[in-house]
């Protein structure tokens, strides 16, 4: 992912990426740059942007408000008329810095203002750099149905600088690592190994996990990119894992999950169900299940919760003919796709959950 090549979509790193981000404005020589940030990013990540990146002419900056209640149409609608009112044209460019929902949203609507402009991204959190920069998933939720409307369209290229996570607090990290776990579950003991216990604090061993991460979903991005069978094992975990983000936003008496928490849920919940479908081990499913309780802290569940979850998968993206499709591990490593799950043992994950 390092080489420097025609190929779009591709990560860099380091003052590498600085120096292919400056040929490339330099070839392509974009009528206008505007830089998209939310109102974190702006404050905490613009200035080392403006400092690393050297333009002749500072960009027009658009700021969004921050977190996933604002990743929807009506705040594209905004970026779309700030595009327009200021005169940017199908030369243009729009530079996403930000996390996930920076680039996701500002992903959508450069692909679609005027039938696509280009854009690069620069993810800002550790859940944007191993899981949204790679792959060209762009889009924003309906309602609090997550990611239902999008396209897939890879940006000119992907900056990644660690420098950019000392500006996150420590639950955004941790939020972060949801997702690393997940690639070490879907792809290798080996990873899951070195990911489990993971010293944030030590950077290179750290900032070399980040890397392997996204190389991992590279990998299987790269074999199947429009999501007909081995892509779908990055959605492990993510079936409840979404519905229970989406819960948590709409419903009055909870507080809202970041996506890392929700998936962490998630992940145990899927790993218990594939104990019961695939005969996953059950003394591993124990240390997956302690792993990720290292991590983040257990949260609470009524039967009506749960319900309304069970409701909200109806909305996943791999469902199929009006069934709820599961990707499942008979191991580490080992995934089978396309499981159909019943209620009833979707309750007893919930009962796992919160007797462990």
């Amino acid at each position: 992912m390092e080489k420097e090549g025609k190929e779009k979509g591709l990560v860099y790193k380091n003052e590498m990426a600085w120096e292919i981000f400056s040929k490339i404005i330099l070839k392509s020589k974009p009528s206008k740059i505007f830089i998209l940030v939310d109102e974190n990013t702006e404050n905490h990540c613009l200035p080392y942007l403006l400092k690393k990146a050297g333009f002749e002419t500072i960009p027009e900056t658009i700021i969004i408000p921050e977190g996933e209640a604002h990743k929807n149409i009506a705040t594209c609608l905004n970026v779309w008329e700030t595009l327009s009112d200021k005169g940017a044209d199908r030369n243009s460019m729009i530079i996403n810095l930000g996390g996930g929902v920076v680039t996701d949203l500002g992903g959508f609507v450069a692909s679609t203002f005027m039938r696509g402009i280009s854009f690069i991204n620069i993810p800002t959190s550790l859940l944007a750099m191993v899981d949204a920069s790679v792959g060209g998933k762009n889009g924003v939720d309906l309602g609090h149905k997550k990611n239902q409307i999008g396209v897939i369209a890879l940006p000119e290229m992907v900056i990644l600088d660690t420098e950019f996570l000392k500006t996150l607090p420590k639950e955004h990290i941790v939020s972060g690592i949801a997702e690393m776990l997940k690639h070490g579950l879907i792809h290798s003991k080996a990873y899951w190994e070195r990911i489990k216990n993971v010293d944030v604090s030590d950077n290179s061993a750290f900032n070399n996990l980040i890397w392997d991460s996204i190389e991992i979903k590279k990998e299987i991005v790269t074999k199947d990119p429009l999501e007909k069978n081995l892509r779908k094992t990055l959605n492990y975990g993510h079936t409840l894992g979404h519905a229970i983000e989406s819960h948590f936003l709409e419903a009055s008496n909870k507080n809202p999950l970041l996506h890392g928490e929700a998936v962490a849920v998630g992940l145990i919940l899927a790993t218990y169900i594939s104990t019961e479908i695939l005969s996953f081990p059950k003394e591993t499913l124990e240390e997956v299940t302690h792993s990720i309780f290292n991590y983040f802290p257990k949260q609470s569940f009524t039967q009506n919760d749960i319900a309304a979850i069970i409701n909200l998968m109806a909305f996943d993206k791999k469902n199929r003919n009006g069934k709820v499709l599961f990707v499942l591990l008979e191991d580490i490593g080992r995934h089978k796709c396309n499981c159909e799950v019943n209620n009833e043992l979707i309750y007893k994950a919930f009962e796992y959950y919160k007797n462990f």
